[in-house]
């Protein structure tokens, strides 16, 4: 479960990052006993919010660089336990907000992300495959090359091939894709064909394909199974997977059907991400 805390929100609803602080706020108190506390009666209320924080830890999140939260909680003296900034994480995950207060595909992503970071590790390690709207917590260790940052995912769940295809796997199933490596070095993406549903995948056998304006790939299934399900969201809109190939633009998912001989030639993250940072070097 999240931990409980008090909730201090950005007031700036005339922003959409506020909008989405507002959103992860309403959220956390949907099913866990947090209490959320208003901006604008936290300037006369010092009792009532001083108790409440006593009680329990103080969220602090922050829509901008602004962080007028932020500010407020010092000028109160409430005592900070954590601070949560909208377009830090926005700018960290690769996400573009939008400019109007309308929270589309990668403000609701963004708010998925940052309430999984707020969730407990028991939590992060048991997600369940088949829901839509499901969101994965994804650990990232970066590496930057010029004005291109590399991200790849450093969680235990998560296995590569050298084909710079990743498998997030949680019990018999697997989500799939490519790397922030595959994204980077297509370009712009203009075109994604999904495998088939319910096709028969052997390990390193093609599970659809991307093009962008420089070539056409085959996209290499790091582990063989039974498709059950596809991002369909990338036939329309394969330039997720420029924008974030993880937690938008992964592929598809699979019934895994021998994921212990799979193993053997698959690599976690220290493997890849040396040999990542080799190909990258490689293309100066």
């Amino acid at each position: 479960m999240i931990e409980n805390y008090a909730i201090l929100p950005c007031n700036g609803l005339d922003k959409c990052a506020g909008v989405i602080s507002r959103e992860i706020a309403l959220k956390l108190c949907e099913n866990n006993h947090n209490e959320i506390i208003c901006p604008v009666f936290a300037r006369i209320a010092n009792v009532k919010y001083h108790k409440l924080t006593d009680q329990y830890p103080l969220l602090i999140i922050d829509g901008c660089a602004t962080r007028c939260a932020s500010k407020l909680a010092l000028e109160k003296g409430f005592k900070v336990s954590k601070k949560i900034t909208v377009t830090e994480e926005a700018k960290n995950n690769h996400l573009e907000l939008t400019t109007t207060l309308k929270l589309g595909e990668n403000e609701n992503a963004i708010i998925d992300i940052i309430l999984n970071k707020l969730a407990t590790p028991e939590e992060k390690a048991a997600p369940t495959f088949g829901q839509e709207n499901i969101a994965f917590h994804f650990d990232y260790e970066t590496f930057q090359n010029g004005k291109f940052l590399f991200r790849v995912p450093k969680n235990p769940e998560i296995y590569y091939n050298e084909n710079d295809c990743w498998a997030y796997v949680i019990g018999n199933r697997a989500r799939i894709g490519v790397t922030d490596f595959v994204q980077q070095n297509l370009s712009d993406i203009l075109y994604f064909t999904p495998p088939d549903m319910d096709a028969e995948i052997e390990q390193f056998g093609e599970v659809g394909e991307i093009e962008s304006s420089k070539m056409l790939i085959d996209l290499i299934s790091p582990v063989s199974g039974k498709v059950v399900r596809i991002n369909d969201t990338l036939i329309e809109k394969p330039e997720l997977i420029n924008k974030n190939p993880y937690e938008l633009g992964w592929i598809a998912e699979l019934e895994l059907t021998d994921f212990e001989s799979d193993k053997e030639f698959l690599i976690g993250f220290d493997k890849y991400f040396e040999i990542m940072k080799k190909k990258v070097e490689g293309l100066k």
